[in-house]
């Protein structure tokens, strides 16, 4: 632990089953750190600052991550419910999602190109102006996720299912897309394919 700049600095550090419920997580720059097994469902984590960090087998669904720095952040078997990763401070932001629980949350007008998304559930997630350029979608379930001026190019979601894009209204050039999947760029138009 350290202070730079008058922010108090942790690195290399390991919190393991701690309920942040009951003691809040300092406001600081967390470095190299691995949470695990840890609950921060409806806490605040406005400010702190998480590069190169590790979450895994957490619940933080709803909360707060008003200017909340995440930069080379991996997730993995977490509860992410009803995160809005769009409040987040948008420098550097980089993140990996691997067997997470995403549903109900937004990446409104982020740039996540690159960031792959992993076996990972995301019902209603509202992509809405987001640039997913070269983005990953392995193996995700993407029932009723928005896409509304999405950047798309390059996407990979050829093992996506469950989604309804509109390419009219999205970008899309070079995406991949497998068959039963692709069925879903057709859905506004209300046809039967047999």
């Amino acid at each position: 632990m350290n202070n730079r700049t008058n922010r108090t600095y942790f690195e290399g550090l390991t919190y393991e089953k701690i309920d942040f419920t009951k003691t809040q997580l300092v406001v600081a720059d967390y470095e190299n750190c691995a949470f695990k097994n840890c609950y921060f469902s409806n806490t605040d984590l406005s400010n702190i600052n998480f590069t190169d960090c590790n979450f895994d087998n957490c619940n933080l669904s709803m909360c707060c991550m008003t200017r909340t720095l995440l930069r080379e952040v991996e997730f993995r078997e977490c509860k992410l419910l009803g995160l809005s990763f769009s409040n987040c401070d948008q420098f550097l932001f980089s993140i990996k999602v691997e067997n997470c629980n995403v549903d109900l949350s937004s990446f409104f007008k982020l740039k996540l190109k690159k960031t792959t998304f992993k076996n990972s559930s995301m019902h209603e997630v509202d992509f809405t102006e987001a640039d997913l350029t070269q983005a990953i979608f392995d193996n995700c379930d993407l029932t009723d996720a928005i896409f509304i001026n999405s950047n798309l190019e390059k996407a990979d979601l050829s093992s996506a299912y469950n989604y309804s894009i509109d390419p009219e209204i999205n970008k899309m050039k070079k995406a991949k897309f497998t068959w039963p999947g692709v069925v879903g760029l057709l859905d506004k138009y209300d046809i039967d394919i047999d």
